[in-house]
């Protein structure tokens, strides 16, 4: 083919023509294509940076987690300490009035004996 605008022929113009088309479109596309890539690129970027920031918080309120379930854990633990106190010392209170109880009765039973004169020889009280 030859360059000079006075010796080319229709035919071998439009060829140039057609060929100078397709590397613009060629061209075009890659530009495009390359402009769509750095806008992925940014998109991608503050999703990073969006996910960092998440990451960061859920740490953050995990930590936050971790101590509230560790003061949980404790206070709980001071509950079932006192419990057990005081489940202690109601089984003795119990057991000291149950002991009471046995003694009452004992005496009741002998005021009812010396009010009878049950086994003393001596006449009942009031007669």
């Amino acid at each position: 083919m030859t360059d000079n605008k006075e010796t080319l022929t229709t035919a071998e113009a439009l060829g140039q023509w057609r060929e100078a088309e397709r590397s613009a479109a060629v061209a075009r596309h890659g530009r495009l294509a390359a402009e769509t890539a750095a806008v992925a690129a940014e998109h991608a970027a503050t999703a990073s940076l969006a996910t960092a920031d998440a990451a960061r918080a859920a740490l953050e309120s995990s930590k936050l987690a971790e101590g509230s379930a560790a003061k949980t854990a404790t206070a709980a633990r001071l509950l079932v300490e006192g419990a057990r106190v005081d489940s202690a010392d109601t089984t003795a209170a119990s057991a000291l009035a149950d002991v009471e109880e046995a003694a009452a009765h004992d005496r009741y039973r002998s005021a009812v004996d010396r009010a009878s004169g049950g086994g003393t020889g001596q006449p009942p009280l009031g007669a």
